[in-house]
């Protein structure tokens, strides 16, 4: 089960977790991206988030079915929230369930590692003096 969504609503931790619940699951792993208070050394006010949801959404899959194809696993859950987000918010949650938790924890790190580089969402950071976009791929 591949379970993809991106909104504009705040993201549910524990419906997430819930979703890639199984009987047959050894390990479930899961990221949980939070707004940070500082970015070198500046204090961030909020973060914006903006996607180009059809490509968004597609790569989404895409790295999930990736995902599948590499790791022995049983649910994916890949959730991403735009628009404006406070410290503390939620912009992204990861839950991966697989018989055994390497599995688990590889695949989760590589689709974190892989939806920061393909997926086109953009965020932007809101500090007192200025914003800046940052980059999509770093």
């Amino acid at each position: 089960m591949i379970d993809i969504l991106l909104t504009g609503e705040p993201l549910n931790i524990n419906d997430c977790i819930q979703k890639v619940l199984a009987p047959e699951a050894g390990g479930i792993d899961v990221f949980i991206g939070t707004v940070r208070n500082a970015t070198k050394g500046k204090q961030v006010l909020r973060l914006e988030f903006e996607a180009y949801e059809p490509m968004a959404l597609s790569e989404m899959r895409k790295i999930a079915d990736k995902a599948f194809g590499i790791w022995p696993l049983h649910h994916i859950v890949l959730h991403h929230r735009t628009g404006i987000l406070a410290v503390g918010e939620v912009p992204v949650v990861i839950a991966v369930s697989a018989a055994h938790r390497a599995a688990a924890f590889d695949a989760c790190r590589y689709i974190i590692d892989t939806l920061k580089e393909t997926v086109p969402i953009w965020k932007k950071e809101v500090f007192e003096d200025g914003e800046v976009w940052v980059a999509a791929h770093p």
